[in-house]
């Protein structure tokens, strides 16, 4: 196994940040009180994680990637699907027509997508809180990933606080809350099954389906309420009084790497 780094460094976060928001003069209220607080979000660590594994000659599948392969920062999308060797799309939703950055596009699940060539990597980008049967699709990721290839699993932690809201939730009103918080539209939302949203269990998902867990970081998510400038700030002095302490923010995300064995 090679150990993956998945905490990316400084530079490799203001890279993200600036592609998605140029310059200092350019940012809006929101992008420029992350920065002074020294804060980078999910996003931006999953999208530096994922551009420093893509090269030239990557071969790269994403899996539930829907319309967008990095909803938050088109640019880097455009860098990235222009930088590697190949970018297959695989989604059952018929959201992934309007992908205008993968250069294949699969409509159905991985379940029954049979490559001509396994991959160098796999992404899953808020793809695995939705998994119905995290055994079929661990086992469809043993035939897409090659030996020594990686996937990159991007999901919400099954016990931070909003998780746990969603999952007493009725479905119904997921839209709306989601349209109020974050402005998303309904056909982004679907339902969540949060069963391989814990580092031990997809480590040991992971494990039968002969990978190894060869990279891991916890992702503080300080955007429950990003649009509102008061509340953004509260949230981001809290995960600033708790990091002060040694703690981390009670919301977060789950950035894991997993090579396929040999």
């Amino acid at each position: 196994m090679t150990p993956i780094d998945a905490a990316a460094t400084s530079e490799e976060l203001l890279e993200v940040f600036e592609l998605r928001h140029g310059s200092a003069q350019e940012l809006g209220w929101g992008p420029a009180m992350r920065k002074r607080f020294g804060y980078f979000n999910p996003d931006e660590h999953y999208e530096a994680l994922v551009s420093r594994l893509v090269g030239e000659a990557t071969s790269w599948c994403d899996v539930g990637c829907g319309r967008y392969v990095f909803p938050s920062n088109v640019r880097l999308a455009r860098v990235l699907a222009d930088r590697c060797a190949l970018l297959v799309g695989v989604d059952p939703d018929e959201t992934i027509a309007e992908n205008a950055f993968v250069h294949e596009k699969v409509c159905g699940h991985i379940d029954d997508y049979e490559p001509e060539k396994p991959f160098d990597l796999v992404t899953m980008r808020m793809v695995a809180e939705h998994v119905e049967h995290p055994e079929h699709t661990v086992a469809a990721l043993s035939r897409l990933v090659a030996p020594g290839g990686l996937c990159v699993v991007y999901t919400v932690n099954r016990w931070s606080p909003i998780p746990l809201a969603t999952a007493c939730i009725p479905f119904a009103l997921h839209q709306p809350i989601k349209r109020w918080l974050w402005r998303t539209e309904s056909k982004d939302t679907f339902p969540t099954r949060f069963r391989m949203n814990t580092r031990s269990r997809l480590r040991s998902q992971f494990k039968a389906g002969g990978f190894v867990e060869a990279g891991f970081h916890r992702l503080d998510d300080c955007r429950t309420f990003s649009r509102f400038r008061g509340l953004q700030y509260l949230e981001l002095s809290f995960r600033k009084v708790l990091r002060g302490i040694g703690l981390g923010y009670p919301e977060n995300c789950l950035l894991g790497v997993y090579q396929r064995e040999a």
